[in-house]
């Protein structure tokens, strides 16, 4: 089985040294001869340095002795590393000696061992006996230790019964540890035997049965401990350490249970009985039913009643887990972590009711106050973040996901749509209800006219707006592009109501009584509307999110009412430039030449109606006396390019020329009085006294150089506005006045010059 160990001889020995030390020899007198031929050469060197100057051979003697010096203690640190090296190799021989020595030894007990092997078959046999012995003693001994509690089992059971309904929780677990482990003791001795019987197990089990019914009790009493801890603790924090010291001993047992089942195999009846994670589930389930117990009324109860449910939830929560962090920390052991356990449970309970809550249906402003409790309440101040608390919620993530939270959003979302579209809807019939009423509108303590409609309506999104602040700045984003959708509709809307009330009034103008009135009241919403938007967009606007979005639907809103405040600003001068029409198709005729009617007239019906243009606010009446003076010149140009009369001498031309100019001048004059700021800036009169030069001219010379610069200055004039304008004059030919027309429109396109703004004449057609 071993291998045999030769042993080596003394004459091996001494020639292995003898031819080591050679070798060793050989190499130090190789090295001596290279060291001493490097020596002399160094001093050869050392020699010349030192006696180069002549005062240094005075000093031979001093240099002589202190090499010599030098060369003794040299020699003696030689000869001392020679004798550590020589008294090295002696202790190495000796080791090497003994080495030897003792293998042999080796050698004689390993030969000794084999031999003993073979014995031991022999004996394990014979030993059979003792074996046997052992085993019934071993089990009699186990016998006799709880000989005590196997005859008292009956006894012990019932007095455990009467300490667990007088509370006494020590005493009952106490007695019921020694009647498991007398019956764990005696199972575990019939599981040790090599042929088992099963009936002997079953007996036994059967005798210990109400073993497992008491620990089941002492579970039910240690749940409704646990159940009321948060009230317990309060008045009687022993009774809580009781519990827990009794189930961290159990801990203790079923680790001891399943380390011997790894190791035998046997595990006794009823474990592990996870007494720790049963408490956490009592714990869990207490949490869960005091958060379900703030609810305390329903919907038809109370309209309120999810805002006082949260109200009660948070301050249950708040005390609740004040009462944690002051007086179960010292009664729990810390690797239970308590606080961080009582905040998961709370934290998940309440997850999984508000969901519930949410499953059964909110209404109205429910999303609202839900929403706002959820993201600020309970993370702030109020609740986790209270001083007394000061709960880091990011380890227990969000009271409900995300894909919630959104939904919440987009519902609340739609019931606001939803409410703007029915406010708005009464806001524009109750508008209309004004219109047809037959009373004249109100104005301001300016006198401008308007109605409360604008102001509703962004004080209904005011006020949504603010409601959702309260929730989240994104929240409150979305909410103002919706806001802005829903208001652009409302403007959609309430131009079909315009146009509608526009066409009813001139289908019969004595049913509207103020129809002139309630228009100036509808210019001066619009721009209300508009002024009003960019206020709210200064105080809930977000730069950088969504501005493309957000951008585009301002702006969409924006136009809208400036658009409709556009046109039903000309509606308003619609109705006026209607009791016109007579005097504008009198214009350039026979009639007119004689007569300055149609021009007074004109002034004096517009004048009658600017006194109530003045309710106008200012940029509105700006803008429709801007739009006036266009019409007026519009349709003055447009007589004048009709050639309803035909001058038949340069005189006629001359006269009517002036005529024409001085009109202009009296046109442009009312409307100065009437605005300045506006009247003054870029006239659109100053074309007709244009076209006038053009008409009295008389030289054809001086007639192609008022042509060219009537083109120059109005590039929008067309081929068929000039045709027309010299027709009028009389004296040229239609073919002839194209012709010349023409070869100005050329020569013009041919310059170049700066771009210059449409005129009049591009609204003339």
């Amino acid at each position: 089985m071993f291998e045999k160990v030769q042993k080596p001889s003394n004459s091996v020995c001494r020639k292995f040294f003898a031819c080591f030390f050679f070798l060793e020899i050989n190499c130090v007198e190789m090295d001596v001869e290279q060291l001493e031929a490097e020596a002399k050469a160094t001093a050869a060197k050392h020699v010349i340095n030192m006696l180069q100057r002549p005062g240094q051979l005075e000093k031979v003697e001093q240099y002589k002795r202190r090499v010599s010096r030098k060369k003794a203690s040299v020699e003696a640190m030689l000869k001392s590393a020679m004798q550590s090296q020589l008294d090295g190799v002696r202790v190495g021989l000796n080791q090497l000696q003994i080495a030897l020595h003792e293998i042999g030894e080796i050698k004689q007990n390993l030969k000794w061992i084999e031999e003993s092997f073979a014995a031991v078959p022999g004996l394990y046999a014979k030993l059979q006996d003792v074996r046997d012995e052992n085993m019934r003693h071993s089990q009699y001994v186990t016998a006799m230790e709880n000989l005590k509690h196997i005859f008292t089992v009956p006894e012990s059971v019932e007095k455990t019964k009467q300490w667990i309904s007088e509370g006494k929780l020590l005493h009952t677990h106490q007695s019921l540890t020694d009647l498991e482990n007398s019956r764990d003791d005696l199972l575990y001795e019939l599981h040790k035997l090599p042929n088992q019987a099963p009936a002997d197990k079953v007996m036994l089990k059967a005798y210990f049965e109400d073993v497992e019914v008491l620990s089941q009790l002492l579970e039910k009493q240690l749940r409704l401990v646990l159940s009321r801890t948060l009230n317990t603790v309060r008045k009687e924090p022993t009774v809580i350490v009781t519990a827990l010291r009794i189930i961290e001993r159990e801990e203790k047992a079923d680790g001891f249970a399943l380390q011997r089942q790894k190791q035998s195999g046997f595990l006794p009846p009823g474990r592990p009985k996870k007494w720790r994670e049963k408490a956490m589930e009592v714990l869990e389930k207490a949490v869960a039913q005091r958060i379900e117990g703030t609810q305390v009324d329903e919907r038809n109860d109370n309209k309120m009643w999810l805002v006082r449910y949260l109200e009660l939830t948070r301050q249950l929560i708040l005390e609740d887990l004040r009462v944690v962090k002051t007086l179960c920390v010292p009664c729990f052991p810390p690797h239970y972590d308590i606080v961080n356990k009582f905040v998961h449970m709370y934290h998940t309970a309440l997850s999984h009711h508000l969901q519930e809550v949410i499953q059964n249906g909110l209404e109205g402003n429910e999303y609202v106050s839900i929403l706002s409790w959820i993201m600020n309440t309970y993370t702030g101040p109020e609740l986790m973040q209270h001083p007394e608390l000061n709960i880091d919620t990011s380890s227990i993530g969000p009271l409900l996901n995300n894909a919630v939270i959104d939904s919440l959003q987009q519902q609340y979302l739609k019931n606001m749509e939803t409410n703007y579209m029915e406010w708005m809807q009464k806001t524009l019939e109750t508008e209309k209800l004004d219109w047809g009423n037959g009373t004249a509108p109100e104005g301001d303590d300016q006198g401008f006219f308007h109605t409360s409609a604008p102001v509703i309506i962004f004080q209904m999104i005011d006020q949504n707006l603010q409601v959702t602040r309260t929730i989240s700045q994104d929240l409150t984003f979305k909410a103002l592009l919706l806001s802005m959708d829903q208001v652009t509709q409302y403007g959609k809307m309430y131009r079909d109501a315009i146009i509608e009330f526009k066409i009813r009034h001139f289908e019969d103008r004595s049913k509207v009584p103020y129809f002139t009135h309630y228009m100036i009241t509808i210019v001066n919403n619009c721009l209300q509307f508009v002024e009003l938007a960019q206020l709210m967009k200064q105080h809930y606007w977000r730069p950088g999110l969504h501005d493309n979005e957000a951008g585009t639907k301002f702006e969409a809103l924006l136009n809208a009412f400036q658009q409709l405040r556009d046109e039903a600003a000309q509606f308003l001068l619609e109705e006026a430039f209607l009791d016109l029409e007579p005097q504008f198709q009198d214009l350039i005729t026979s009639k007119w030449v004689m007569s300055s009617i149609p021009v007074d007239t004109i002034c004096v019906t517009l004048e009658d109606y600017f006194q109530d243009y003045i309710h106008l606010r200012v940029r509105n009446f700006d803008y429709v006396i801007s739009e006036a003076q266009n019409w007026v010149a519009k349709r003055y140009i447009s007589a004048l390019l009709q050639k309803k009369i035909t001058f038949k001498t340069y005189e006629e031309r001359r006269d009517a020329a002036v005529k024409i100019m001085a009109e202009a001048e009296q046109v442009k004059e009312f409307f100065v009085r009437l605005a300045p700021k506006v009247a003054k800036f870029d006239s659109p009169f100053e074309i007709i006294n244009t076209l006038a030069e053009v008409l009295k001219s008389e030289d054809p010379e001086i007639l192609s150089l008022d042509l060219h610069g009537l083109v120059d200055k109005y590039p929008d004039v067309t081929q068929d506005h000039l045709v027309h304008l010299l027709s009028l004059r009389g004296d040229i030919s239609r073919s002839e006045a194209r012709e010349k027309v023409a070869y100005i429109l050329q020569t013009n396109k041919t310059r170049k010059r700066p771009t210059i703004p449409k005129s009049i004449f591009s609204l003339i057609s």
